[in-house]
């Protein structure tokens, strides 16, 4: 994989620029925009960007910082899922308070945002206090953002629980967007102020990056990432008249920027930043070491995002206006669905066999195609069929032969009751864990899985969420064909 980002120099101006921030204030509420951990996004935008960067960055201020998480009480009543991983937000709360504590970092509490004593949320919060997790709730506040009389005040932020803090550092982070973690950092503010501290507030931002041009295919990428919230990038129009100095921001900040500026002024009595862009840390564009590299993997993604929303719409879980935007994007930078070769392959295998497939692109550019056979499912043979040609064994060579498979596949029919009717890839998985035991070809095999990291997948229909999940475990970029398995060939 070619390499367009310096991760090394990232975390060290990203870091020092947050200590600059970090001394303007007594304490310092910072706001993480996008993933603290796992920041998939930015690792296939700007390759050589590592995932755990952020996180990586506190390890030397874990002393001085401590975290707190914050969920929208309606995300865990509709079940909000975390596409990359297929996992509610409130089991991914759990998670990364995990990963967090692993780190070494003090985690501080979860906030529970807009609360309205919704049974499924009651359920989760009795779940946080058997885990020992200090749990807070803040409910709707009537004209919030734009009655800022009412907000900024004791029967506003006020009647929100104060959350004792005692580092001089708090990360406020969340699941994904619309969490509440601005209004969080707010009513801290409002409290802390009160008590007389010397209380701060910035961002800690990714994308979009605001000294890339606006139409910046990584900007881009961003839009095409956020469609379904409907986030547009502008060009910062507070900063441009302030600074002169044209910078890129997305509408959310841009729009509700003059009611933070006016609240940020109430709690603190000055004007602490100017503009949206004045607020966030980001220091992508610094370590961009080969713009042609992120502009290819840009387009990528963003031909990745069509296919996720035309699957979402297909089921239901996206509407119109997120495919048309994206539509929108690949015509504007003119990106063919070749960009992708596994997309192609795939289909071309399932033209020639009859037979749902599966084609993965590895690392080196080599593309490797399965489909469905009377035993396995297109995902399960394209894996095989790839950790064989990593380890170069013969294509004649059965990992798994049918003597092992059909006793699995039959039991899952009989007495299991399955609707699948081939082996899913985490069974043959599974087969082939065992088998390893006395077969040193198949763990030799099996121990190639992770040189699976970062290929990209096609398969010719919806994958089952099985086949999905165990695919994105393995960190395999999946984009599927936006419709059903009883509609694809060979059903």
């Amino acid at each position: 994989m070619k390499i367009g980002f310096d991760n090394d120099k990232y975390v060290k101006i990203q870091s020092e620029k947050i200590r600059e921030r970090f001394k303007l204030f007594d304490k310092l509420y910072l706001e993480i925009g996008g993933k603290l951990f796992e920041d998939n996004h930015a690792a296939r935008v700007l390759p050589g960007f590592k995932p755990d960067a952020k996180i990586n960055m506190f390890l030397e201020l874990k002393d001085d910082l401590e975290i707190i998480f914050c969920i929208n009480a309606n995300d865990i009543e509709r079940h909000k899922t975390r596409a990359d991983y297929g996992i509610t937000y409130d089991v991914e709360v759990l998670r990364l308070i995990e990963q967090s504590k692993e780190k070494g970092f003090s985690v501080n509490s979860v906030v529970i945002t807009l609360y309205n004593n919704q049974e499924s949320v009651k359920s989760f919060i009795n779940k946080l206090k058997r885990y020992k997790i200090k749990t807070y709730t803040h409910h709707a506040i009537d004209g919030y953002p734009e009655n800022i009389d009412k907000i900024v005040s004791d029967g506003g932020f006020g009647s929100n629980d104060y959350i004792k803090t005692t580092k001089k550092l708090i990360l406020v982070n969340a699941p994904g967007p619309g969490s509440g973690k601005l209004a969080t950092c707010l009513s801290q503010l409002y409290h802390e102020h009160k008590l007389g501290i010397n209380a701060g507030y910035a961002k800690f931002e990714t994308f979009p990056v605001w000294n890339l041009p606006l139409k910046h295919p990584v900007n881009l990428a961003y839009e095409a990432a956020t469609a379904d919230l409907k986030d547009v990038n502008m060009i910062d129009p507070f900063h441009l008249e302030k600074y002169g100095i044209s910078t890129v921001n997305y509408n959310r900040d841009i729009e509700t920027f003059p009611i933070l500026k006016a609240t940020l002024n109430k709690i603190t009595g000055k004007d602490i930043y100017f503009s949206p862009t004045d607020m966030g840390v980001n220091m992508v564009a610094s370590a961009i070491v080969d713009e042609d590299v992120v502009i290819q993997s840009s387009k990528k993604e963003i031909m990745r995002r069509l296919y996720q929303e035309k699957c979402n719409q297909k089921l239901e879980l996206s509407d119109d206006e997120a495919v048309s935007k994206v539509s929108m994007l690949v015509s504007e930078l003119e990106i063919d669905k070749s960009i992708l070769p596994a997309i192609p392959a795939a289909l071309e295998k399932a033209n020639s066999s009859g037979h749902q497939a599966l084609a993965i692109e590895l690392t080196n550019g080599k593309i490797i195609t399965g489909r469905e056979t009377d035993l396995l499912s297109p995902a399960s043979s394209a894996i095989i069929n790839a950790i064989k040609d990593i380890t170069k064994i013969p294509d004649e060579i059965d990992l798994l032969s049918d003597t092992v498979l059909k006793p699995i596949l039959n039991i899952k029919k009989e007495a299991l009751i399955s609707n699948y009717k081939t082996l899913q890839l985490q069974e043959v998985l599974i087969a082939l864990s065992i088998c390893a035991v006395t077969n040193p070809v198949i763990k030799k095999a099996l121990n190639n899985l992770s040189k699976l990291k970062g290929s990209n997948a096609h398969c010719t229909y919806i994958l089952t969420d099985n086949d999905a999940k165990v695919l994105k475990n393995l960190k395999i970029n999946l984009t599927c064909e936006p419709q059903f398995y009883n509609d694809a060939i060979g059903s």
